[in-house]
């Protein structure tokens, strides 16, 4: 049961994260190209690209999740797209570059706060997409 609750939690967590995020993004791409543009490691031409196209993945992603559509295959989505973030974020962080995060708008600095924040937003998608246990719905008993 506490498997099951779990399981939803962090399903809906991650749903709500990422619709949320992304819209926040779709409503200041500029913006969003801005803080891409301040971590220093992405090529000028494709900031702009990114800064468009990202909340969209992030809002499929979200709604995907939302929907319990293939959980296990879009949580390993989310979860390769969270640790790319949060590489990006500690990498920036050690750089000692001071720039936003990005996630979820203007002011959100990136601090050990926020790496953990988006480490624990990982690990909720890692839970979601390891095989060989019992999601919602799922008997426990096989039949052979």
């Amino acid at each position: 049961m506490a498997l099951r609750i779990a399981h939803w939690v962090s399903r809906l967590a991650l749903a709500a994260i990422f619709l949320y995020s992304g819209y926040l993004k779709l409503q200041s791409t500029l913006q969003f190209a801005a803080t891409l543009s301040s971590h220093r490691l992405l090529p000028t031409p494709v900031i702009l690209p990114v800064a468009t196209y990202l909340p969209w993945v992030e809002i499929a992603l979200g709604a995907l999740l939302l929907t319990g559509w293939q959980i296990r295959w879009v949580a390993r989505a989310a979860a390769g797209l969270l640790a790319l973030f949060l590489a990006i974020l500690v990498v920036t962080h050690l750089r000692g570059i001071e720039a936003d995060c990005g996630c979820f708008g203007v002011g959100d600095r990136i601090s050990r706060w926020t790496l953990a924040r988006d480490a624990l937003f990982l690990a909720g998608a890692i839970f979601l997409s390891v095989p060989g246990r019992q999601t919602p719905g799922q008997s426990s008993s096989r039949v052979t």
